[in-house]
């Protein structure tokens, strides 16, 4: 499945043009310009599959630097810092990446 497939692509150009600055990335805002917080869980959960490239049902912390890539092959890499303080907002359980339920959640936050 692609990303075009759940979300608008119009909407996604947008927020990644308004994040292309290095240390610009905001994740709340992100989801909510990409319609991503409006979906239902079910979809958000579709999302964090085509996030999650090696399927291992986690983003660990290689696959965020990249996750933009995974909203639109023009996105940007996120800095470490702006990898870190997402995996921070998203890692409830502490293991060191996002389970599907913790994108979930931090999505609908």
């Amino acid at each position: 499945m692609a990303m075009k497939d759940i979300l608008n692509a119009d909407e996604i150009k947008k927020a990644l043009d308004a994040f292309k600055a290095a240390e610009s990335f905001n994740h709340m805002k992100f989801f909510e310009m990409i319609g991503l917080k409006a979906k239902s869980a079910e979809d958000v959960k579709k999302v964090f599959k085509v996030l999650d490239v090696d399927n291992s049902g986690f983003i660990e912390e290689e696959e965020l630097k990249f996750v933009l890539k995974g909203f639109a092959s023009d996105g940007r890499d996120l800095t470490d810092k702006e990898t870190k303080a997402f995996l921070e907002a998203a890692d409830r359980d502490g293991d060191g990446k996002i389970g599907v339920d913790e994108f979930e959640a931090l999505v609908h936050e």
